[in-house]
């Protein structure tokens, strides 16, 4: 789908509010009520509004730490791959996981409440993924950007 300028003002207001009333975001990207209806239908149709969310603050619910995992497997056939990727999804405290290129196979962003609790999901839970050959964690001492908005180019 081509963006127009007034498609990606949509796009802009509602990915910092997601919860904004359609009467709202039409004032505030200056078209008709049903018109901004129609236009956030045919993107959500699209695809690419994927989806409406809301966030949490990690702190907040006690899981202030993000580790960034980075696994090797043994073995890269699309099998093992397939498998470790269904497996992985099964860990609530990962919260994304990239396939890479390069010099490990998956990048893992882990929330945790401390060092013990990683300690816990690398023990229960990261170790006994199938066909691990290698896992290498790095704690993340502050965040110092997490953008939740796409800088969608005109």
């Amino acid at each position: 789908m081509k963006l127009d300028k007034t498609d990606r003002a949509i796009l802009h207001v509602l990915q910092l509010d997601g919860r904004l009333s359609n009467v709202n975001l039409a004032h505030k990207v200056n078209l008709s009520e049903s018109a901004c209806l129609r236009r956030v239908k045919l993107l959500e149709g699209a695809g690419v509004i994927e989806r409406y969310s809301m966030l949490v603050n990690q702190a907040a619910v006690g899981l202030p730490g993000n580790v960034f995992v980075e696994i090797s497997l043994a073995q890269q056939q699309q099998e093992e791959l397939d498998t470790f990727e269904k497996r992985v999804l099964e860990i609530p405290e990962v919260m994304e996981c990239y396939l890479m290129s390069g010099d490990y196979d998956y990048l893992l962003r882990v929330v945790v409440a401390d060092a013990a609790d990683y300690e816990r999901i690398h023990h229960q839970h990261l170790t006994r993924l199938p066909g691990i050959a290698k896992v290498r964690s790095s704690f993340a001492l502050r965040t110092v950007t997490k953008a939740q908005e796409l800088p969608i180019k005109h």
